[in-house]
């Protein structure tokens, strides 16, 4: 029997409609899209837990007490897992799609019950709107309306629809015909007949219309994240494409909370609105006693309004009134930092404590949003190294810290020294007679009872007084050093200088206590503290090249003693908690020092492009390496003034948002083989920037192990050894069906191999399984990708060339994007990378970890100084 050409005729049927009426599918567009944000700019407005207040509150007047407390705390969980904005952009798609479907299905469900030819033509189109897949009908949807929320919007209500029409014919055609005589034999009219009669006593059942309807929508909204819908569709869609248990855990549990909400509302929402429901609430409220009766008792229309007015109110109040109350506001008197986080670790040392709060006032003047954290010494250094710190100032050097430093400072940047020499000691009380030297302190363990009171274990000091100091003096069986914290040293000593008792303590110069007490330093003969350190500002590694201007800053910063001990004294005399109060009120005593450590003229902000403030919108598929360069794009275009905004896509989607101008641009079009279909398709529409690496390629690839498995052509006879199976990618791909229509057949594998369609990080999946258990595997794979330097790996030769050419990889853009973002398009076609760079950006976001990207690709940043430049340069 001959093919019939049905899905080329649909086709060719839906390019008709697009190109004649695109002004139809573009007014329903802003229309919709106007309606979603309306919706979607009430819902995100308040804060969280006071709209679960407001949901509360309509589910106590519809369902009871019990189920307004399960709603609050199911929403303040999806809060609490930080899914809120996205259940709030599926609320809003939810709402309009139900909104419309429900304006559109009732009317014809009526015209329906009253029609039986319209009836009889309605019921297959019904059928066929019911049974089609849901899937499919994001594809019409796409081609009419592009990516986003439309399409999404569209393609749910197509598919909620049929129970709404159903329901509501169905519901009028069982009021019973006696009551519809009755009222045509006292004269009312067919329209008074329909409104007063029959949808009153049909509105049960339409309701049940209306609920099936609203749940459809919301299954069909999360299907809809696939084209780019946003919301938890998104987030459960991410969470497939990078098999993420958590994420789509996250995203599945909020999505679940929403249906049910929506699932128990809608239904009990007949009870308030219909006569009959009215009165069976009321007889079931009757009937309750005792604690039920609290339980079922539900508020008056009025007074449920009032509540939600009320908390609607207090919701616009706080986000009118409301701000950050901090208590800390500072006017950047040069906007250096731009809102640049910069992240500062101290410890809890007096200098530490003055240096820091000073430098986050400058900074903070400056333009810059400082982040303070207190640490122990040794968890200060392992965060720097490890990055999660920016910068300290309290560095002892080169004796104090040698430990740290030795360990860590291939990961660290010495920034300067600050402070210039220090010497660390044990003091004494100057009441306390003939001790004027360590020498001295033997023979007298009883005078101090044995001990000599420390400070933080993981001090430098502590360690060379236990390895050094007490051993060389002869002091290790006569005394203890005492551990515990700075300011407990501290408070010992005031205690016992109060009562004029004998009392030993670990110290240094600089400090303030030597102002407030009279101490005596004793003297170290031996040399056992060894020479004097210096302070000095440490970042970790990058940081110069990340924050240029705070280097050279620090390089130059310099404090006196005076100046130092005096800026820690006016610290103490703030109070707890009031550092920074104490370092502006030292400041106003010293005018002008901050122009001084922090000049802002030639601040080294990073030079702005031409279009700041443009707002490309970025396309990536799930592939290491378009996730690796969009965001660093991303981070490029930031710093370039930029607000670039990146959305992923499957490659169907990718090219169909591209081709309508959803899409303005990314960066992974492997041409000219893998994507050709697509290029084919929609080149009219687009436009190649051109290439930024040469040459890919496209392979299979088994293990290093696997013996006697080198191209090809020697997977044939060894299906067994394989379990007869090649692990694929997404099936979209051209690679994979390039795999399947010509790879196969051409090396006569085909009949012997099946390849599955996965997503590509199950495909990863499998092999770092199979890898651990030394089994044998097949996978699609190419390059660049970075498991060629995580795993032995041996990729397949293909002396027929049936893989085709090579690849390269190309910006691609809609034909707009070279006129509109014009210095954009300029960069990209000067653009190139190296497999060295690019291995070595996929290894940095692995190596980051899931759900970091940013700070991946940022620290491949500054272990690349200047690349901001190179790839998008400005003329000064």
């Amino acid at each position: 029997m001959p093919r019939i050409e049905l899905g080329s005729w649909i086709r060719s049927g839906i390019n008709f409609l697009r190109d004649h009426f695109q002004w139809l599918f573009d007014f329903i567009s802003k229309v919709v899209q106007g309606m979603y944000d309306g919706v979607h700019d009430v819902l995100a407005a308040p804060n969280p837990l006071l709209l679960a207040g407001i949901l509360a509150v309509l589910a106590w007047w519809l369902r009871g007490l019990v189920p307004a407390v399960l709603a609050f705390a199911g929403f303040a969980l999806i809060d609490s897992i930080q899914q809120w904005d996205e259940a709030m952009e599926t609320l809003s798609l939810v709402l309009v799609a139900g909104a419309i479907t429900i304006v559109l299905a009732v009317p014809l469900g009526i015209w329906a019950s009253r029609n039986r030819a319209v009836s009889a033509l309605l019921r297959p189109v019904l059928d066929f709107m019911q049974t089609m897949p849901a899937f499919v009908y994001l594809i019409p949807g796409i081609f009419f309306f592009g990516v986003g929320v439309v399409p999404g919007v569209i393609a749910t209500i197509v598919f909620a629809m049929p129970p709404g029409v159903r329901m509501t014919e169905l519901g009028i055609r069982q009021v019973d015909a006696e009551l519809v005589e009755a009222a045509d034999a006292f004269g009312t009219t067919p329209r008074r007949t329909l409104l007063r009669v029959q949808l009153p006593l049909a509105l049960p059942t339409i309701m049940a219309g209306v609920n099936q309807a609203i749940m459809l929508a919301l299954s069909m909204v999360v299907i809809a994240g696939m084209v780019g819908g946003g919301g938890l569709g998104s987030s459960v869609f991410e969470a497939i494409s990078s098999v993420d248990v958590a994420l789509g855990f996250e995203g599945g549990i909020a999505v679940v909370i929403l249906a049910m909400y929506l699932d128990r509302m809608t239904g009990a929402l007949n009870q308030r609105v219909s006569p009959l429901g009215r009165r069976a609430l009321a007889k079931q409220a009757a009937s309750a006693v005792g604690g039920l009766k609290v339980l079922q008792w539900r508020p008056a229309t009025s007074v449920a309004m009032v509540g939600v007015i009320v908390l609607a109110l207090v919701a616009g109040g706080l986000n009118i009134f409301g701000g950050d109350d901090d208590g800390q506001k500072v006017t950047a008197t040069a906007n250096v930092g731009k809102g640049s986080t910069v992240k500062l670790g101290y410890i809890n040392w007096d200098e530490g404590v003055a240096s820091t709060y000073l430098w986050k006032e400058i900074l903070e003047q400056r333009g810059f949003k400082p982040q303070l954290q207190t640490y122990d010494v040794g968890a200060l250094f392992t965060g720097m190294a490890a990055g999660d710190i920016d910068m300290q100032t309290d560095a002892w050097l080169p004796a104090t810290h040698a430990s740290y430093w030795k360990q860590y400072k291939d990961q660290l940047e010495d920034l300067g020294t600050w402070y210039d020499k220090t010497s660390l000691e044990v003091a004494v009380p100057s009441y306390v007679k003939d001790v004027k030297s360590l020498d001295d302190l033997k023979g007298k363990a009883g005078t101090f009872k044995g001990k000599i009171i420390g400070i933080e274990p993981g001090a430098g000091e502590m360690k060379i007084m236990k390895n050094d100091v007490l051993p060389g003096y002869d002091l290790n069986g006569e005394y203890t050093l005492v551990k515990g914290s700075t300011a407990g040293m501290l408070s010992q000593l005031e205690r016992s200088y109060a009562k004029k008792e004998p009392v030993a303590v670990t110290l240094w110069s600089p400090h303030w206590a030597y102002s407030k007490y009279k101490l005596t330093k004793l003297a170290d003969p031996k040399g056992a503290f060894g020479k004097g350190d210096g302070i000095h500002t440490i970042g970790r590694k990058g940081f110069s090249q990340k924050q240029p201007q705070i280097a050279k800053w620090m390089k130059h910063f310099k404090l006196s003693e005076k100046q130092l001990t005096s800026l820690e004294a006016a610290i103490q005399d703030a109070g707890k908690g009031k550092q920074q109060e104490g370092v502006r009120a030292w400041l106003k005593k010293n005018p002008g020092l901050v122009d001084k450590l922090a000049p802002a003229g030639g601040a080294g902000a990073v030079a702005k492009g031409k279009q700041a403030g443009a707002a490309p919108r970025i396309g990536y598929f799930p592939w290491d390496e378009d996730i690796a360069t969009t965001y660093l794009w991303k981070n490029v275009l930031e710093k370039r003034g930029y607000k670039p905004s990146i959305k992923q896509y499957d490659v169907g989607s990718m090219f169909t948002g591209m081709s309508a101008g959803q899409i303005d641009v990314e960066f992974d079009g492997w041409l000219p083989v893998a994507q050709k279909q697509y290029w084919d398709r929609y080149k009219k529409n687009l436009v190649d920037i051109g290439p930024w690496y040469d040459k890919t390629s496209l392979e299979i690839a088994v293990p290093s192990y696997v013996k006697d498995v080198k191209s090809l052509a020697d997977l044939k006879g060894k299906a067994d050894k394989f379990k007869g199976k090649i692990i694929g990618i997404e099936p979209g791909t051209g690679e994979m069906q390039l795999l399947k229509s010509t790879v196969l057949k051409e090396y006569d594998l085909d009949k012997e191999y099946e390849v599955t369609n996965n997503a590509s990080p199950a495909m990863l999946a499998q092999l770092e399984r199979s890898y651990a258990k030394k089994e044998p595997v097949a996978v699609v794979l190419w390059t660049p990708h970075w498991a060629y330097s995580k795993y032995q790996l041996t990729k397949l030769a293909d002396p027929k060339k049936a893989f085709g050419a090579n690849n390269e990889i190309r910006s691609l853009g809609h034909k707009s994007f070279p006129k509109k973002y014009s210095e954009f398009y300029g960069w990209l076609k000067n653009w190139h990378m190296t497999e060295q760079e690019l291995a070595s950006l996929e290894q940095a976001v692995q190596d980051a970890g899931k759900g970091n990207v940013e700070k991946g690709v940022q620290k491949w940043m500054d272990a690349h100084p200047g690349i901001v430049d190179k790839m998008a340069p400005v003329s000064s």
